[in-house]
């Protein structure tokens, strides 16, 4: 079965560090699927993962896996 990636009545997040600018990311979860837009191209589309894939990148990301400062 194919999972849910109906995000019209999804509610869309976006950081609380972003304050009132465009130049952020949003994210939503529906059917346990999470997706990613471009808050200055709402219309542009989206990045769909499901929600096991999404908590592997933020656990990534708490650890500085991303952190260019510390990569090799």
């Amino acid at each position: 079965m194919e999972p849910q990636r109906d995000f019209s009545q999804a509610t869309w997040r976006k950081s609380s560090f972003s304050g009132n600018g465009a130049s952020c990311v949003e994210v939503a979860m529906s059917g346990g699927m999470v997706a990613v837009r471009d808050t200055k191209n709402r219309a542009g589309g989206m990045l769909v993962f499901r929600a096991d894939e999404w908590s592997a990148f933020l656990a990534g990301v708490r650890l500085g896996e991303f952190d260019p400062s510390t990569s090799a």
